[in-house]
């Protein structure tokens, strides 16, 4: 037999038995893995897998970048019952765009098991009347929001045995705290915990019912993201920081970049010398409403702008693929920070480099590597390319039953695109956004003018701003 299928899922041969070599893996957790077209997990990854075989509860530290995700989502999925109804588990994140980051994770898997995503930013009666005919095994949400839905009794949780925190450190944080521990004491079944974070924290909440737990801690072992990061100072003045800013982005040619400022007022500043210039950049801070802070995200992700200038807002648990290049356009305000900053780039076996702007003899702090280079800055300034991707917007979204598929094959079939024409694809409940090339949006919008996505018609429309 040359081809295995399990579930749907197609796999080699030689991928079926490098994952049961690896060993452990149920077939549920296959399956899982090749509908995310992995073959086989790390060792961090592994050791997740296996110590929650053994033990109920795990306290897992390992760097930006490295795969945290998948390492509590597929013990979490071993640990569900088919024959068990009401929710099972219940996933705590930090931010809701990492909570709609692991929803759409867990959305690719296509386990049997449903999941439900709440944040802030939408009615609370919309996400509680989703629930309506629906049991999902697993909630997935931030902490004031799922507090929001606990009080209102939105789902049972005498079923719930299973907590996972993500970036627990945050937990600690003024304010996060008391938060946290009423979540947990309206968990009372909940005796199971997973904690994870790319920092250590130097203590363990007591809500957090794990202080005993053995520690997973593959923070200094293997190929982490700062083995294959190359650190550069840029050396300037307070008046010309600017303009070195905007030479070191030119000097990249148009590879993703984010610039992390301590400020929303210094991430204007940014914008508008950026723009000034010349440069597509996007902004991205909490003063932003949630609909501006997606479609910054999704118009960097999609690549219509290759520079993110952003707050520490985006430091923590974004997925954001094959960014190249961190720039400290001020200096991160403690050690996690940095961490967190730097861990947006050389994430997986892509490789990233890292740039501190600073003055003459300004003293780095201690948790900034020793014996820095000093990158050297172009002595002409050459803009790169424009990107050569743009949004359109489609009115429609998965209220109506449309997804990601429909409008990838709407936009192929009747707007007449290549596949390689058609870029990311975002769907939200009542509308979606759909990356497609520069070149082709006019020829597109007149294809499309008037015509139905399964049979239903909607609009169809560039974004403002590109």
């Amino acid at each position: 037999m040359s081809i295995a299928e399990q579930g749907g899922c197609v796999f080699t041969e030689f991928i079926l038995k490098r994952i049961l070599m690896d060993g452990f893996l149920s077939r549920v957790q296959q399956i899982a893995l090749g509908k995310l077209n992995i073959d086989s997990l790390n060792e961090m990854q592994n050791a997740a897998v296996e110590h929650c075989r053994k033990s109920d509860s795990m306290v897992l530290l390992s760097p930006t970048g490295t795969g945290k995700t998948l390492a509590f989502l597929l013990p979490l999925l071993e640990r569900l019952r088919h024959d068990e109804k009401g929710v099972q588990a219940v996933v705590v994140l930090p931010t809701r765009e990492l909570a709609k980051q692991v929803f759409e994770v867990w959305r690719s898997m296509a386990t049997p098991y449903r999941m439900a995503a709440f944040y802030g930013g939408r009615p609370l009666e919309q996400e509680i009347a989703s629930l309506s005919g629906a049991s999902p095994s697993v909630i997935v949400g931030t902490p004031g929001r799922l507090l929001d839905h606990l009080g209102h009794a939105s789902f049972a949780v005498d079923k719930c045995t299973l907590l996972v925190i993500d970036e627990f450190d945050k937990c600690l944080e003024m304010g996060f705290r008391d938060e946290m521990s009423k979540l947990v004491e309206a968990l009372p079944n909940a005796t199971s915990r997973f904690l994870l974070s790319a920092t250590d924290a130097e203590e363990i909440p007591m809500f957090a019912g794990a202080a005993d737990v053995e520690k997973l801690d593959f923070r200094g072992s293997g190929e982490q993201p700062a083995v294959r990061t190359g650190f550069y100072t840029v050396t300037t003045t307070p008046d010309k920081r600017l303009d070195a800013l905007v030479s070191l982005l030119c000097s990249f040619g148009g590879e993703p970049a984010i610039v992390f400022c301590n400020f929303r007022e210094t991430v204007d500043e940014v914008q508008a010398h950026l723009k000034k210039a010349g440069l597509h950049s996007i902004g991205y801070h909490g003063a932003m409403e949630q609909k501006e802070r997606e479609l910054s995200l999704y118009r960097f992700t999609a690549g219509c702008s290759n520079i993110l200038v952003s707050t520490d807002l985006a430091a923590r648990g974004l997925d954001i693929k094959d960014v190249r290049h961190i720039v400290h356009y001020q200096r991160a305000l403690s050690a996690e920070i940095f961490t967190h900053r730097n861990g947006r780039t050389a994430r997986w076996e892509s490789g990233g480099s890292v740039y501190l702007i600073t003055f003459e003899n300004k003293v780095l702090p201690d948790f900034v590597p020793d014996g820095l280079e000093e990158f050297a800055l172009p002595k002409r300034t050459v803009l790169p390319s424009a990107p050569e991707w743009t949004v359109l917007y489609i009115g429609k979204g998965k209220r109506d039953k449309i997804s990601r598929g429909d409008l990838a094959g709407f936009f192929i079939k009747i707007g007449g695109l290549r596949p390689d024409e058609v870029g990311t694809i975002t769907v939200f409940d009542n509308f979606s956004y759909v990356a497609v090339k520069l070149n082709r949006m006019r020829a597109v919008l007149k294809a499309v003018e008037g015509k139905k996505i399964k049979g239903i018609k909607t609009v169809v429309q560039p974004l403002r701003g590109r």
